[in-house]
C-alpha cells in the first residue's frame, strides 16, 4: 500500500526517462551491436568531454573539508562563482545570496513550485513544452499545469497573447493560477525568445499578477544568429524583477547532468528562504559543488569553453540538417539547445495522437531508433517529433537513415554530407582556451 502522493508520481513517469534507459541498455555499434538502438531521445551533450577531462582532472582532489557538511542550500564559494558568470548572462548584477543551489534543474523546479503552489493551484505554461514539467512542477507541489497552446503554422513561437488567453480562460473557470512558467530558450523547438517577446510576455503575467518562473538551462547553448535575453534582464524586465525567478543548472551548457547542480535565482526573501528550507531535501554533495566551484575558478577558461561548445552545438545541428534535407523531411529551424521538432505529420499511420505514438512505437521497435512524440511535449496536435543530436556525427547519420527508411523515403545524394569532417573530433588536442567566438556572445 503507498500513499495517493506515491501512487500518482509512479503512474507520471515521463516516457522520456523510460525510453531512455531502454535505449541505453542496448547502444548501437557497428562493429558489436549494428542493430542495437540509437539513443536521440535524450537531451545530453555528448559533444564536450575532451573540453573537460584535462580541466576537471587537474582540479583539487576531494579533502576531509570536501567531506563535511555544507550549507545545504550551497557553499559560498560556488554561489558566489555561479553568481558572477549568470550575472553577465542575465546583464545584470546577481547577489549570490539570492542562488539556492539544488539537486538539478529539476529539484529547482520542484523547489519554486512548492514554495508558490498549494496543490490544486495551477501554473500556465507556452506549449509544447519540456515534457517532464509536469512532474518536475506538479509531481510533489500537487499544482496543475495548464498549457497555453502555441500555433503550429507559426512554427510554434511563444507568444504573449497565447498565454494572455490560457491566464483568462483560467480565471473564468474559476482557478488560481500562481505563475507562468518557460523554458528559454525554448525546450523542444530551440526558439531563442526575442527581447520583445519577453517584454510583452512580463507585460501579461504582471497584469494577471502571477509570477515567472523562467528555465534558462540552456542559455549558453545559443548557436544561432539571436543573442540570447534573460528574463531577468532589466532590458525586457524592468518592473518584475522580484517576481520572476530562474533556474538554470551545469547539465546541459557544461555537459555534466550526472553531477546534478541545479541553481533557483530568485530576489524575493520569502521565497529565497522557502527554497533554501526546500534544499534540505535535495542538497547537492559538498564534494560536488568543491568540484564545481574549482571549475568555474577561470573566468577565461569557462568563457572560451562555453564559445567552443556554442560552435559544437552549431556544427552538429548543420549536420543534422542537412541530412535531414537530404531525406526530406521538415522541421522546424533551432537557433539554441540539443534538439530538432521534426515534422512528421504526413506519415501518421492514422489520426490523432494514438497514431503519433503507434508511429513512435513503430520507430523505437522497429526501427530502433530512439526520438520522443510531441504528445509527450503536450504539443497541440500530433505528429511532431523531438529529436537531440548531440552525439557523435556518424550516430545522427546512421539514426536519419533509419528514420527516413521506416517512412519510405530515399536520400537526394547531392545533398548528403560528404564527411561530418566538420565536427570537432572527440580526441582533438584543442583547448578551449585556444577557441573563440566569432560571434563574440557574452559566455
Amino acid at each position: 500500500m503507498v500513499s495517493r502522493q506515491a501512487a500518482r508520481l509512479l503512474a507520471d513517469t515521463p516516457a522520456i526517462a523510460e525510453a531512455h534507459f531502454l535505449a541505453e541498455a542496448e547502444p548501437y555499434d557497428p562493429d558489436v551491436r549494428p542493430g542495437g538502438y540509437l539513443n536521440l531521445g535524450t537531451a545530453e551533450n555528448r559533444l564536450l568531454w575532451d573540453l573537460l577531462d584535462g580541466r576537471l582532472a587537474a582540479l583539487e582532489p576531494m579533502t576531509e573539508s570536501t567531506a563535511r557538511y555544507a550549507p545545504l542550500h550551497g557553499t559560498g564559494v560556488l554561489r558566489e562563482r555561479i553568481a558572477a558568470l549568470l550575472s553577465a548572462t542575465c546583464r545584470t548584477p546577481l547577489d549570490a545570496e539570492d542562488l539556492v543551489v539544488i539537486s538539478g534543474a529539476t529539484g529547482a523546479l520542484d523547489a519554486i513550485a512548492s514554495v508558490l503552489c498549494d496543490p490544486g493551484e495551477a501554473i500556465v505554461v507556452p506549449a509544447p513544452y519540456y515534457g517532464a514539467f509536469d512532474t518536475d512542477l506538479g509531481g510533489r507541489s500537487g499544482a496543475r499545469i495548464l498549457p497555453a497552446p502555441l500555433e503550429p503554422g507559426d512554427g510554434f513561437r511563444l507568444t504573449a497573447d497565447a498565454v494572455d488567453r490560457a491566464l483568462k480562460q483560467a480565471a473564468a473557470e474559476g482557478t488560481t493560477v500562481r505563475a507562468v512558467a518557460l523554458s528559454s530558450p525554448s525546450n523542444p523547438l530551440g526558439e531563442v525568445h526575442h527581447p520583445q517577446v519577453l517584454a510583452e510576455l512580463l507585460r501579461v503575467v504582471a497584469e494577471h499578477d502571477v509570477d515567472l518562473v523562467s528555465d534558462e538551462i540552456y542559455a549558453h547553448a545559443v548557436f544561432g544568429p539571436h543573442a540570447f535575453t534573460s528574463a531577468a534582464d532589466p532590458a525586457v524586465n524592468p518592473h518584475w524583477a522580484d517576481r520572476t525567478h530562474v533556474v538554470w543548472g551545469f547539465a546541459k551548457d557544461f555537459g555534466l547532468p550526472g553531477l546534478k547542480t541545479g541553481v533557483l535565482h530568485t530576489r524575493d526573501p520569502r521565497v529565497r528562504d522557502a527554497a533554501r528550507a526546500m534544499a534540505y531535501f535535495a542538497p547537492v554533495s559538498t564534494a560536488t559543488q568543491h568540484t564545481l566551484a574549482g571549475l568555474l575558478a577561470d573566468p577565461a577558461w569557462v568563457a572560451s569553453f562555453l564559445a567552443a561548445g556554442r560552435r559544437r552545438l552549431g556544427s552538429s545541428y548543420a549536420h543534422l540538417v542537412a541530412h535531414l534535407d537530404a531525406y526530406r523531411i521538415p522541421y522546424v529551424p533551432a537557433e539554441a539547445g540539443f534538439s530538432v521538432w521534426l515534422d512528421l505529420r504526413r506519415w501518421l499511420p492514422g489520426t490523432g495522437f494514438d497514431a503519433e505514438q503507434r508511429l513512435w512505437r513503430e520507430l523505437f521497435e522497429t526501427a530502433r531508433v530512439s526520438i520522443l512524440p510531441g504528445g509527450a511535449f503536450r504539443s497541440p496536435e500530433p505528429g511532431w517529433f523531438r529529436l537531440c543530436h548531440t552525439v557523435e556525427a556518424p550516430l545522427v547519420a546512421e539514426a536519419v537513415r533509419r528514420i527516413a527508411g521506416h517512412l519510405g523515403g530515399t536520400p537526394v545524394d547531392a545533398l548528403l554530407p560528404r564527411s561530418p569532417s566538420s565536427l570537432p573530433s572527440p580526441s582533438s588536442p584543442s583547448s578551449p582556451s585556444s577557441l573563440s567566438d566569432p560571434n563574440g556572445r557574452r559566455p
